[in-house]
């Protein structure tokens, strides 16, 4: 073997062996650990302490075990090549259903109490357009003026007068009783469409309302219609009014479930007036609501269409109206859940009479999310405004409930149409007599968004809807209506005394078009999953990390680093203890280094011998001189103690 062989081999016997060339698996899996770029591996050999591995190796296998159930996962999706099809039928449960006659009292029944306010309405309605009020016989006969009330003054005309105004005038009004003109002060709002005004006429018809004892602060409303002007007159009187009737008077002058509801199916079943449940308005009198949740039960419905809803025949009973209050005939129908307030007067539909009207609906239920992604509540607790209704949250609960409480506590009473709060009463003109006047100042501030309720009030994060489409048909039909017609007045011969004709019934169908059901879920853009998701991305696209490499980072970063300083800080003030108790004296003055030597140069340069040339002698010092040498060891010795007899000098030189 030649020389250089023989020194490799011997370099190569002494050096340690990596790699596939280890002699043994354990030496094998040591080289691979302390060279891998799995993080793991390499933390359960380089880790000190039993713990620290223990916990490692804990790390890596759980690691390990999710990354082959999550391929095996995606490797069982890749190759399947089957479908699934899920079909899902369910009953819908059918919502609540409220029904209103748009007349909220039968006439002949609170005519005593509104006789004073027609007899003023019916001469204002003469002096203003030159006519009376046409009704008919019946009415006539019941209704003929008394001559003892001839000379009686007016006392609604007078509480609110209704004026005319002309715009070639300013600031003066005729007076629709007495014919003179005042004068008129105090804000003027016109109470006209804001969207589209077909004409503009020179003559506008309204009121005035002024505080008790200052009729220079007042409020006038003017409107572009007289018969909006009356209406609007006539039904301010009339809350006054019947807020001083009791609620038992009230429920017995209006309509019973037995009288409005004269059929009911639903669901291909007979239904009558006990599957509705009474609910009393101040504005429409006896309501009446089916599937209101009655004995905890909710009826549904197992299929789509017209023959599996809700069908019924009202009766309206035109000749019961009352002709200054409501100007339109028919029923009012509304679609709500159980647990919700029926809002009626806002967004209930109105049904005609002689018709039949066909509901259809899709039910759609929407989910928000709360904070901090929207401002919707889930039931209302965290909205600063007490629920007076007896009804579930809201958006428009809470702002009728605060609006009402601005009332109770600006006006001192509460607002007729409206449920009361606690300790408080309705308004009337016996106790509040200024209650129109700031009634009507606080609505404006209401509309305007300055009492702070649109700010406070807030929806809520899930509600139902119920999409609707309606129809209309003639009904009954003519080859129908005769006998159709004498059954109907057979059936209520226990109610009415009267033949019925087509313009007091009108029937209505509510019923799902199909029970396909419509949900909106609101799911954050940005949640925590693929939030983490995104960072593992960007870690392993870049630097190669994964999750086992965040954890080395996090150990080694904090765990480790702040230890080691820590320890640091410990040896620091265990060795300043130990000085402090082997010296317990004062502590000598600090000796002079180097660096606070004034006369001493620094250079960062590496020093050489030209600049240690430079360098001045310290102060104080002398400097070490140079030896003389020792002449003496310049002399050479004899090699040889006896001199060479051919060596020696002679004397001649």
């Amino acid at each position: 073997m030649a020389p250089g062989e023989k020194i490799k081999a011997k370099i190569k016997k002494n050096l340690p062996v990596r790699g596939p060339q280890a002699p043994t698996i354990k030496d094998l899996m040591h080289w691979y650990c302390m060279n891998t770029n799995t993080h793991g591996c390499r933390r359960i050999v380089v880790s000190r302490g039993r713990l620290r591995r223990l916990l490692w190796i804990l790390f890596t296998l759980t690691a390990v075990a999710l990354i082959i159930w999550q391929c095996a996962l995606l490797i069982a999706s890749f190759y399947t090549v089957s479908v699934s099809v899920k079909v899902h039928f369910q009953k819908l449960d059918f919502p609540a259903v409220t029904l209103c006659n748009i007349n909220p009292y039968k006439y002949s029944v609170v005519r005593d109490l509104l006789a004073d306010l027609d007899r003023e309405t019916r001469k204002a309605l003469k002096t203003l357009f030159g006519f009376s009020e046409v009704t008919s016989r019946k009415r006539r006969d019941t209704e003929s003026e008394n001559p003892a009330q001839k000379g009686i003054q007016p006392k609604f005309l007078n509480t609110i007068p209704l004026l005319a105004f002309n715009e070639n005038e300013k600031g003066k009004a005729r007076d629709f009783f007495t014919g003179k003109k005042r004068k008129v002060s105090g804000n003027i709002i016109h109470k006209s469409s804001d969207v589209m005004q077909v004409h503009k006429s020179k003559e506008t018809v309204g009121f005035q309302l002024c505080p008790s004892n200052d009729t220079t602060n007042c409020a006038t409303y003017t409107f572009s219609s007289g018969v909006n002007a009356i209406q609007e007159w006539y039904k301010l009187h009339y809350m006054n009014i019947m807020a001083q009737v009791p609620l038992e008077k009230k429920i017995n002058m209006s309509y019973s479930a037995e009288e409005l509801v004269v059929t009911c199916f639903f669901d291909g079943m007979s239904c009558d007036a006990r599957n509705f449940t009474l609910f009393h308005h101040p504005m429409y009198g006896n309501c009446y609501t089916f599937n209101n949740r009655e004995n905890e039960t909710t009826l549904s419905t197992s299929m789509g269409g017209s023959e599996y809803g809700l069908q019924v025949i009202l009766f309206i009973d035109e000749e019961e109206y009352n002709p200054f209050l409501v100007s339109s005939t028919g029923a009012k129908v509304l679609i709500h859940q159980q647990n919700e307030y029926p809002f009626i007067e806002d967004v209930g539909t109105e049904i005609e009479t002689a018709m039949s009207t066909s509901i259809g609906m899709h039910l759609t239920e929407s989910f928000k999310l709360s904070e901090p992604y929207s401002q919707c509540t889930e039931d209302g607790h965290d909205v600063p405004v007490e629920n007076i209704y007896n009804a579930s949250y809201s958006l428009q609960i809470c702002l009728y409930s605060c609006f009402q409480t601005k009332m109770v506590e600006k006006c001192g009473c509460a607002q007729y149409s409206q449920p009361l709060p606690p300790n408080a009463n309705y308004c009337n003109y016996q106790q509040n007599p200024d209650w129109m006047y700031c009634y009507y100042k606080l609505y404006q501030a209401f509309v305007n968004e300055e009492l702070g309720c649109q700010t406070v009030c807030r929806e809520t994060c899930r509600f139902k809807e119920w999409t609707q489409t309606s129809s209309l048909a003639q009904w009954p039909s003519e080859v129908s209506e005769n006998w159709l017609l004498r059954v109907l007045t057979w059936d209520q011969r226990q109610q009415t005394n009267k033949q019925l004709n087509k313009t007091d019934l009108a029937k209505l169908l509510i019923f799902y078009k199909d029970l396909n059901q419509r949900s909106i879920v609101e799911s954050p853009a940005n949640s925590i999953e693929v939030l983490l998701s995104n960072f593992g991305g960007q870690l392993g696209l870049w630097m190669s990390c994964s999750v086992v490499c965040v954890i080395e980072i996090i150990e080694v970063f904090f765990i480790d680093f702040f230890s080691i300083i820590a320890r640091r800080q410990w040896q620091k003030a265990k060795e300043w203890w130990a000085r402090k108790k082997a010296h317990p004296g004062p502590e000598a003055p600090p000796s002079q280094q180097g660096q606070d030597n004034p006369t001493l140069y620094i250079d960062e340069d590496l020093p050489t011998f030209t600049s240690a040339l430079h360098l001045p002698p310290a102060l104080g010092a002398q400097v070490p001189g140079t030896p003389p040498p020792k002449y003496n060891t310049l002399h050479l010795e004899r090699a040889f103690s006896n001199q060479l007899p051919d060596t020696q000098l002679t004397n001649e030189f």
